[in-house]
């Protein structure tokens, strides 16, 4: 069995519109990647696959992109979903 861990994910602009909240604690396996990881976050909120190629995830304040990367979490991490940044 994979251990999991707690970690608390923080949404910005429009996924917070999205989920109506700017934060939550959710359980996840300590080893994913980091397109796993996204899929665990859209199982509870649904309505994120409209951003889902928008957003990249900063894990412990490092960007990641949604993809094959193995992340090693542990308990108490922050991840948050970053809207696409606009520029003018």
């Amino acid at each position: 069995m994979v251990p999991r861990c707690q970690v608390e994910v923080l949404y910005f602009a429009k996924s917070a519109e999205i989920t109506g909240i700017r934060s939550e604690t959710i359980s996840v396996p300590q080893k994913i990647k980091a397109l796993q990881l996204w899929n665990e976050i859209e199982t509870c909120h649904p309505g994120l696959a409209d951003v889902r190629n928008q957003v990249i995830l900063a894990v412990p304040q490092e960007y990641v992109e949604l993809g094959d990367q193995l992340l090693l979490l542990q308990s108490g991490d922050e991840i948050a979903v970053i809207p696409p940044i606009s520029g003018g």
